[in-house]
């Protein structure tokens, strides 16, 4: 009997002292993070940079294209050629077209001498006066053809594609060239359904970051938006930067949009680091209450703000610290260090 107390005192003493240990252990070291009201809510989109002008070039006319005196990247003036076709039937038709209208000029100028003389009829010198508004509109179209036969700039901009290659014969209408103005004012990305009613909100602020310029934020508008989504993809957003100052923006650029919605709610916004959520329980954080103790508090979240930030709609009020470098390391009512 006496060898069966000695053990139980030995667990007893042992159980007693890990205890007295606990009381004793030192505050946890953690990092912490005041909550901070949802005045406003970012939402970030990857976006970018799209053309402000662009135009696909095509000629009115079928045939062959004798030259394209350009590439892709390649800088063009307004005026410059950008590809031809070949003219020579054009104008043959052209040269017919002049010497019929001057034929027509120089019998009506007969017509009209012989008038005032009364030697011909009004009647004769009307008909010649049609048939030179007739061999005029011929002569026109001829000339407007010879122009179709050529391609030229619209505006200052680069060729970003060529879609034919010389001596190849191609259809009226068919897409000869694109090009596009170099510099860019203009940002697209896709937006979320639930983004859609705050989009045109005078309330509701825009601004980009583009990767060659992460530290600066360019304030944009809205420029337009679709209210219908055909494809279940999103609804396409593009917005106008109002000022890029020197920076040069041009199509193609990646950058990120962010859109801050005005929000008239209780919510706060937390790191995502800080929400405590152990496997098959609630999603909780831990508030250091003024005596530098941890309470465990469940929280129901919201949508993502960004890549590290969450929206927690309850359980937690603005101003409150919360615990967001070593959740996973706590116990309920355990002390804490706050450390920077």
């Amino acid at each position: 009997m006496r060898y069966f107390f000695i053990p139980l005192l030995s667990i007893l003493f042992v159980a007693c002292h890990a205890t007295n240990g606990d009381k004793s252990r030192p505050p946890q070291p953690v990092k912490c993070t005041t909550a901070q009201s949802l005045r406003s809510l970012n939402r970030d989109f990857a976006a970018l940079s799209t053309a402000d002008d662009a135009v696909n070039l095509a000629f009115k006319l079928s045939g062959r294209v004798v030259d394209i005196p350009v590439a892709k990247g390649m800088a063009v003036k307004q005026g410059e050629l950008l590809a031809r076709l070949d003219s020579r039937d054009v104008e043959l038709q052209l040269s017919a077209a002049r010497a019929a209208y001057d034929e027509a000029v120089s019998r009506l100028n007969r017509a009209e001498r012989l008038l005032a003389h009364n030697a011909i009829s009004e009647q004769e010198v009307e008909s010649l006066r049609n048939a030179a508004v007739q061999a005029e509109a011929a002569k026109d179209n001829a000339e407007s053809l010879l122009a179709d036969t050529r391609i030229v700039a619209p505006f200052d901009g680069v060729v970003e594609r060529t879609y034919v290659d010389a001596f190849q014969r191609v259809a009226s209408g068919e897409t000869i060239v694109r090009i596009v103005k170099p510099r860019s004012t203009t940002v697209g990305f896709t937006a979320p359904e639930s983004l859609v009613p705050v989009l045109s909100n005078q309330a509701t602020r825009y601004s980009v970051v583009f990767d060659a310029y992460p530290e600066v934020y360019f304030t944009a508008v809205i420029k337009s938006f679709a209210r219908t989504s055909s494809d279940a993809l999103g609804f396409p957003v593009s917005l106008r930067l109002t000022d890029v100052g020197n920076y040069a923006i041009s199509p193609g650029m990646t950058c990120i949009a962010i859109v801050s919605v005005e929000e008239d709610s209780t919510a706060v916004v937390l790191p995502l680091s800080a929400i405590y959520a152990p496997v098959g329980s609630y999603d909780s954080v831990w508030v250091v209450d003024a005596e530098g103790r941890v309470e465990r508090r469940r929280v129901t979240l919201g949508s993502l703000t960004g890549s590290a930030d969450v929206v927690v709609l309850s359980g937690v009020e603005a101003g409150e610290r919360v615990v967001t470098a070593g959740v996973y390391q706590l116990t309920e009512g355990e002390r804490v260090k706050v450390i920077i």
